[in-house]
């Protein structure tokens, strides 16, 4: 398969979302803008040239959005491949696409979240096994920081103090999210909706600031759902999804 790599020179005419055909859609115009913003910080974004099939986008350590230690070493931020297309080496074609570029660039390794067992939008822990990543820390929440050393003295990766222990001191629900996940554009407010609409405590706290996600209360900053302090789920959350938690963490069911 043939790659192309997303800059700002062609990101106009790219198509670089997983899940969205529409170049005008209001997901794919805030992602774009949110790339456009890291691309002088350091951020990859390669692509199958079949549309929107397969990718991936990494990204410096010390300018990743999420709360990790990582000196000299490069974060992915996602690495995704269609359905149709696994089972053909795709996933690996792009990560050790990414291994040569952090080797030429001297980079001291990869990170990535995962977890023990494979989550919603995280990469699978039995794939980075395999490719020879290790597990270097783990959140409270099971979350866990994978990385794939290149320098036999580098450190471990790890995360902040901050990440460890993911809980809020805020009452109902508490989203804690970012632009790099293009489905947020769209699906935040209609949750914002449902909950003012239910008479539900909501707050979505939109991270806008590199430094407010590397200092977030949670190792996962592109979706992050508290209740009542405690953290729920990564998975982002669509009408339907939202309302069913609703009724599971209702006592009166809502009309």
């Amino acid at each position: 398969m043939e790659y192309i790599k997303v800059t700002d020179e062609n990101i106009e005419k790219e198509h670089i979302c997983c899940a969205i055909s529409n170049n005008n859609d209001i997901q794919v115009s805030s992602k774009k803008s949110w790339l456009r913003e890291r691309f002088n910080e350091g951020l990859v974004f390669l692509k199958s040239k079949e549309r929107g099939k397969c990718f991936i986008e990494y990204i410096p350590a010390e300018n990743a959005w999420i709360p990790i230690k990582a000196d000299g070493y490069m974060y992915i931020n996602c690495l995704w491949v269609a359905g149709s297309l696994k089972g053909n080496g795709y996933s690996t074609d792009l990560l050790n696409a990414c291994i040569e570029d952090c080797k030429n660039k001297g980079k001291k390794g990869i990170c990535i979240l995962s977890s023990k067992k494979k989550k919603p939008f995280l990469s699978d822990p039995k794939f980075l096994k395999y490719k020879g990543f290790i597990a270097c820390d783990e959140a409270d929440n099971g979350i866990q920081l994978w990385g794939l050393s290149l320098d036999k003295n580098a450190s471990i990766p790890k995360f902040k103090e901050c990440a460890k222990h993911p809980h809020i001191d805020e009452k109902g629900y508490v989203l804690y999210y970012t632009s790099q996940c293009p489905f947020n554009a769209k699906y935040v407010p209609v949750v914002e909706a449902i909950a003012k609409e239910k008479g539900v405590c909501f707050k979505a706290i939109h991270l806008q600031k590199k430094q407010e996600a590397q200092n977030a209360p949670t190792p996962i900053t592109t979706y992050a759902l508290f209740y009542n302090g405690e953290y729920l789920t990564n998975e982002q959350m669509n009408d339907t999804r939202f309302l069913k938690l609703l009724e599971k963490n209702t006592e009166v069911p809502f009309n």
